[in-house]
């Protein structure tokens, strides 16, 4: 049996050195970066066994992609485009301190996965899967990988899958109301939700705190499990009415892109491994404490290296 699938787009990143504008910079950094395949890496990298799904043109940039997460221990499941006819998605990151922030410009229009469908995908992993993973990203690509994602989240389910799913929305792929559509349509096809409570808030027009978040969502929508996270509050989580809360994991911050994707990989990983939704959150909050410290979206982590921020989290609100 597949530990976990994950399926959703995988983008190349292309950042100038910090410091560094990108209309003056002369070098840029090129890393793989994409919500999904960033959970895959991370809980791969902790010990779960872990295949991505998606579609990539047959190029260059598509293979680069691939290498890239199979040097994590990722496992591929690529329906190959014609390179002529699509192309890798990518962003460029400009890393900015205050008062400028950082800066990121999307370039994915005609990308491979914005063809997909359910078919172009091996089967295999997802007939074996224990969880499968995807995220509000995804839908928001296009109307076929919008009815991909529903497809897969379905069929996963029919073969007795757990099913997470991130809200992960974004203001530059579509507005809060057609996003809010298009997430309820699928949550009948979910059991475990990550939601932060801004969206929360702003795209699903819920009101309260993270608790009264999480149970009105969980009594409407049939969820087994939510997870809300608060930033630096840290998470709250819902599960057979019972409530668990977990505080954060003081880090120095170099990159903050793609904690979110750590901290859902370091739930879903301890949860697969056997431990309860409170042993989930806390190795969720360590890994996403350890990412902030990593260049790129990966958690480049290890099961040591969350063990150690764990047992050394003295004076922490756990």
């Amino acid at each position: 049996m597949t530990d976990l699938v994950t399926f959703g787009e995988t983008m190349l990143r292309l950042s100038p050195p910090r410091g560094d504008r990108l209309e003056t910079a002369r070098t840029l950094g090129v890393q793989a970066g994409g919500a999904e395949s960033n959970v895959a890496v991370g809980a791969a990298r902790l010990g779960a066994d872990a295949v991505w799904l998606s579609k990539l043109p047959e190029s260059p940039l598509g293979r680069r992609v691939v290498s890239e997460l199979r040097s994590h221990g990722v496992r591929i499941g690529v329906a190959w485009a014609d390179p002529e006819s699509s192309r890798v998605g990518t962003y460029y990151l400009e890393h900015g301190g205050e008062p400028r922030g950082t800066n990121v410009i999307y370039d994915r229009a005609d990308a491979a996965i914005t063809t997909v469908e359910p078919g172009d995908l091996p089967t295999a992993a997802l007939e074996s899967a224990e969880r499968f993973h995807t995220t509000g990203i995804t839908p928001a690509l296009s109307d076929r990988a919008a009815e991909t994602t529903t497809a897969l989240l379905r069929a996963t389910g029919e073969n007795g899958a757990i099913r997470s799913f991130d809200l992960n929305y974004r203001a530059k792929l579509w507005d809060p109301e057609t996003a809010r559509t298009a997430y309820e349509e699928l949550f009948a096809h979910v059991d475990t939700l990550f939601v932060p409570r801004r969206d929360a808030r702003e795209v699903l027009g819920r009101e309260g705190d993270a608790v009264e978040i999480a149970h009105g969502l969980a009594s409407e929508f049939d969820f087994d499990t939510v997870v809300v996270t608060r930033g630096s509050e840290g998470a709250v989580a819902l599960r057979d009415g019972a409530v668990y809360e977990q505080g954060v994991f003081e880090s120095e911050t170099f990159d903050a892109i793609g904690t979110g994707d750590a901290f859902v990989a370091g739930y879903l990983a301890k949860r697969l491994d056997g431990g309860d939704v409170a042993d989930g959150l806390e190795w969720a909050a360590a890994a996403a404490a350890l990412k902030r410290t990593v260049d790129g979206d990966l958690a480049v982590i290890s099961p040591e290296d969350v063990a150690a921020v764990v047992d050394g989290a003295g004076g922490i609100d756990r």
